[in-house]
């Protein structure tokens, strides 16, 4: 690849050139101190998915990529030869990680699905631009390297991220990364677009929208709901506020989790990245609220499954139900400041069941903030 890329930046005005030397020197330097691959790739400027690419090629700086092309449903189901791996999807206040087996992979045009006891993800592949095999050298020279695949959109946002474990097969892993490895790739990635403004509330046919949710008949349903009344997501909420949808406190995600980890409740944790919707569904146990400098965080820290949400970045919080043939669904739903989407949470449910009753009576105990309003 060549060592001058256009790479995108925090400036407004777009693109910068920059050579992969420079991004490799300073990106090293940031990580030194600390920070996540993320964080440091955006210290410098640039989107993660730009720094990871400045490290392809040959050099001896710690992190080394190896450029990947798809078919990305034929990698993804090439995994399951590797054993144990740990799935990564996170959003910007959202980390969920799952360790598992890559198994029962499909997909239907761009549209995917990993179907496993541990590893659940629906997969949207038109938003997968790049990937990479990474390697990152410890700073200790006692430890191995860390070992990941990583997947980028063409904003340089990560999609996707997978990574070794200790029982991970290693010449497996090295076999898939050798079959799709594609050092010419030069992947470039642009400016993320600005977000779309709602339209005005009074533009929506509110009463047409709620005689639509009272007739879903199945959560996959939202969706097109929300494209025919061309209604963003939390507007919809507000659209049908009181009859379908309620504010809760910002404090219900850690009081949600904290319950269900009493009860031993087992529930649904959706996290999207854009790319990838990454799914766990089972009890939860060893919940750790953890304050960092610049931010706050509820953590699930439990054998095979951790949640890292910053709780700090709670905007909003909203109870949903919708109405399906098997009874009324409920969901508790958190954005951030951006108005997107942090996390989903559902009591565990298979299709054809009706929801569970302790999951439906744990989101009614959440605090409302009318009530709150009230009380004060």
């Amino acid at each position: 690849m060549s060592d001058v890329l256009m790479t995108n930046n925090a400036d407004p005005n777009g693109m910068r050139l920059q050579t992969a030397p420079a991004i490799r020197e300073q990106f090293a330097a940031v990580r030194a101190t600390g920070k996540r691959a993320k964080d440091a790739a955006e210290a410098l400027g640039l989107s993660e998915g730009a720094a990871i690419a400045a490290h392809a090629g040959e050099h001896e700086y710690p992190l080394k990529a190896v450029p990947l092309q798809g078919s990305w449903l034929q990698l993804l189901q090439s995994l399951q030869a590797c054993g144990p791996l740990m799935a990564l999807t996170r959003n910007e206040g959202v980390v969920h990680e799952k360790t598992g087996v890559y198994m029962n992979i499909s997909a239907a045009g761009p549209v995917g699905l990993a179907l496993s006891e541990d590893i659940d993800l629906r997969l949207f592949f038109a938003q997968w631009h790049a990937g990479f095999a990474v390697t990152e050298a410890a700073s200790d020279p006692a430890r191995a390297p860390q070992r990941s695949l990583q997947f980028f959109n063409a904003h340089g946002r990560a999609v996707h991220k997978v990574f070794v474990r200790e029982a991970t097969d290693l010449a497996a892993l090295d076999a898939v990364v050798q079959r799709f490895a594609q050092p010419s790739a030069g992947y470039v990635f642009g400016a993320a677009p600005l977000a779309e403004v709602p339209r005005p509330d009074t533009e929506i046919d509110a009463a047409g929208l709620r005689e639509a949710w009272a007739g879903m008949q199945d959560t996959h349903e939202f969706f097109g709901l929300t494209k025919k009344f061309a209604v963003e997501r939390q507007q919809s909420f507000r659209l049908v506020e009181g009859q379908f949808a309620w504010r809760l406190a910002k404090e219900s995600v850690a009081t949600l989790l904290q319950g269900a980890a009493a009860s031993g409740l087992p529930i649904m944790v959706f996290v999207s990245s854009g790319g990838c919707i990454q799914i766990h569904t089972g009890p939860m146990n060893n919940i750790k609220p953890l304050d960092t400098p610049g931010a706050q965080w509820i953590n699930v820290l439990d054998p095979g499954f951790n949640l890292h949400l910053r709780t700090d970045m709670v905007a909003s919080v909203w109870l949903v139900e919708k109405p399906t043939a098997d009874g009324v669904v409920t969901s508790v739903e958190a954005f951030d400041p951006a108005g997107e989407l942090m996390a989903m949470f559902f009591g565990a449910r298979k299709p054809g069941k009706p929801e569970l009753q302790g999951w439906r009576d744990l989101a009614a105990r959440l605090p409302r903030l009318q009530e709150l309003a009230h009380a004060a």
